[in-house]
C-alpha cells in the first residue's frame, strides 16, 4: 500500500538543488505562510483540462508545443517581452497545426519559471569565488555578495511576477490578438523577411488559400471564437519544493491536491532521484506532470520512476522530456522508448533539443547551434515511429525578442554576433526568428510523417 501522501512530506527526503542557505530560516517559513494565504494562480479544473488535452497527445490525436523562457527575470518583466514571446508561440503552433493536421497543445514555460538548478553552488570571477547565482526568486545576478544572499521576499515578487503575466496572457488568448487571422499575417511577414522564405512560401500560401475557403464557407473570428481565442497554459520547473508547498491547496470539487502556481510541472534531469524530495512532492499532486529524461537515465530506473509518478498509467499525466543532446540521441533514445512501449506505459514523448547542445565559445558564452538542435528534433522524430511511439511534442527554451544567443538559423548569428544582444540571465534561447525557423521545419517532418500514414496504411 502506498504511505499516505502530504504536501510537507517531501520535507523528509533528500533534496537536490533547493538551497540551505538561506541567513534567516524564520523569515523563509513567514514567507511560505504568506504564500499559503494568497488566492491560487491556476484553477485545478484548467490543470484537468490541459491533462485531457495530454492524453490526447499520448494516443497521437495532437502534438505539445512548450516554449518560453530559461528563466524568467524581474529586470526583463514588461508586457512587450510577454508579448512577443506569446505571439511567437502562437506562431509556432499554427504552422505545426496546419502541416501536422492535428490540434497543437500550447504550453509556455512562463508566469513562475524563475529558478534554475546549477552544475556548481559557487561562481569564481578572478580571485573572488561567491554562491552561484539561481533564479530570481532565490538570489540576485550581480557579482556581489549581498546580491548572492539567497533573500525570501524574492518568492513573493515572483509570485506577483507570476500573476501579473498570467493576466496579461490570458487577455491576449481570449481578447482577440490570437485571432487565427492575425497570427497568420504575423507570419506572413515572416516568411517574406526571411532568407528561408522561399521554402516557407508554399506552406504560407496554402494556409491562406485554407482561411479564404472558411471564409467563403461563412466560417470567419465573428462566426466562429474558437477562430479569435486559444487555450494556453503555463508550466515550470517545481524545483523551490517550499514554493510548490505553500502553493498546493485541495480542490473543493473533487478533494485531490492540485498546485496551483501552474498547470504543468517538471521535474528536471537533477532532481528525478527515485527516492528524493522532487519525485516524493510530485506524485501526489494531480496536476500534469513532466520529467526529463537524459543520457544517464536507465530504463529500469525509468520504469520505476513512470510507476511512482503514474501508478495509475492514466494518459496525459506524465510527459517524458528527452535531452540527449544531438550526438547522443539516435544511441540512447531508442532503449527508454523501446521499454515503455513494450511495457505498456502511457506517456507523451517530448523532444528538449536545447539541454543536451549548449556549448561555450572561446569568448566565454554559452551558446547552443541552431543546426544540432535541428538534428535532435530529427533524431527524436525518427527513432520514436520506429520503436512503436509517437513523437509528441517539442520543448524549447525561446523568446519573441530579437537576442542574439543561438548560433544558426535563417538569419544566421555568428560567433561575433553573440555579444550583440545577448540578453539571457541562464541559457541561451532561440530568438523569435530562429523559433519559426524550428516550427517551419518540424512542420514539414509532420507533414511528411502524415503523408506516409496513408501510403502505409494502404501498403
Amino acid at each position: 500500500m502506498r504511505e499516505k501522501w502530504t504536501p510537507a512530506g517531501w520535507r523528509a527526503k533528500p533534496a537536490k538543488h533547493i538551497p540551505t542557505d538561506y541567513p534567516d530560516v524564520e523569515a523563509l517559513a513567514e514567507v511560505e505562510r504568506t504564500l499559503r494565504s494568497y488566492p491560487p494562480l491556476v484553477f485545478a479544473g484548467e490543470a484537468r483540462n490541459l491533462k485531457a488535452r495530454l492524453a490526447d497527445v499520448a494516443a497521437g490525436k495532437a502534438f505539445l508545443l512548450q516554449g518560453g523562457d530559461c528563466a524568467e527575470s524581474f529586470k526583463e518583466f514588461h508586457p512587450d517581452n510577454i508579448r512577443d514571446t506569446f505571439r511567437a508561440l502562437m506562431q509556432m503552433a499554427v504552422v505545426m497545426t496546419f502541416a501536422g493536421g492535428k490540434p497543437v497543445v500550447k504550453v509556455g514555460r512562463i508566469a513562475g519559471q524563475f529558478g534554475k538548478p546549477r552544475s556548481s553552488v559557487t561562481e569564481t570571477q578572478g580571485a573572488v569565488t561567491l554562491p552561484s547565482y539561481r533564479g530570481d526568486n532565490i538570489n540576485g545576478m550581480d557579482f556581489t555578495g549581498e546580491a548572492r544572499v539567497p533573500d525570501p521576499k524574492r518568492l513573493l515578487q515572483a509570485y506577483a511576477q507570476s500573476a501579473a503575466t498570467l493576466n496579461l496572457i490570458r487577455a491576449f488568448a481570449n481578447g482577440g490578438y490570437a485571432d487565427l487571422h492575425n497570427v497568420h499575417r504575423w507570419t506572413l511577414g515572416f516568411v517574406a523577411d526571411s532568407p528561408q522564405g522561399k521554402r516557407y512560401r508554399e506552406m504560407a500560401d496554402r494556409i491562406s488559400e485554407t482561411l479564404d475557403f472558411m471564409a467563403a464557407c461563412g466560417i470567419t473570428p465573428d462566426s466562429t471564437p474558437q477562430m479569435r481565442q486559444v487555450d494556453v497554459y503555463t508550466s515550470h520547473e517545481a524545483l523551490l519544493l517550499g514554493f510548490e508547498e505553500a502553493m498546493t491547496r485541495v480542490d473543493s470539487t473533487t478533494g485531490d491536491w492540485y498546485d496551483t502556481s501552474a498547470h504543468f510541472l517538471w521535474i528536471g534531469d537533477r532532481t528525478r532521484q527515485l527516492d528524493g524530495a522532487h519525485v516524493e512532492f510530485a506524485r501526489g499532486v494531480k496536476n500534469p506532470i513532466g520529467m526529463k529524461c537524459g543520457p544517464s537515465l536507465e530504463a529500469d530506473d525509468l520504469l520505476r520512476l513512470i510507476d511512482a509518478l503514474n501508478p495509475e498509467n492514466e494518459p496525459g499525466r506524465l510527459t517524458l522530456i528527452t535531452r540527449f543532446g544531438h550526438d547522443k540521441a539516435a544511441a540512447g533514445l531508442p532503449k527508454l522508448v523501446r521499454a515503455v512501449v513494450r511495457e505498456g506505459r502511457q506517456v507523451v514523448w517530448s523532444c528538449d533539443p536545447m539541454h543536451g547542445n549548449t556549448l561555450t565559445t572561446a569568448s566565454g558564452y554559452k551558446t547552443r547551434p541552431f543546426d544540432n538542435i535541428l538534428a535532435e528534433v530529427r533524431a527524436f522524430m525518427d527513432v520514436l515511429p520506429s520503436e512503436g511511439a509517437y513523437p509528441g511534442g517539442v520543448h524549447v527554451e525561446m523568446t519573441g525578442q530579437n537576442v542574439t544567443e543561438c548560433l544558426g538559423g535563417a538569419r544566421e548569428v555568428t560567433v561575433e554576433d553573440l555579444s550583440d544582444r545577448y540578453h539571457t540571465h541562464c541559457d541561451p534561447r532561440l530568438n523569435g526568428a530562429q523559433a519559426l525557423d524550428l516550427a517551419f521545419l518540424i512542420a514539414e517532418a509532420l507533414r511528411g510523417a502524415r503523408i506516409k500514414a496513408p501510403q502505409a496504411a494502404a501498403g
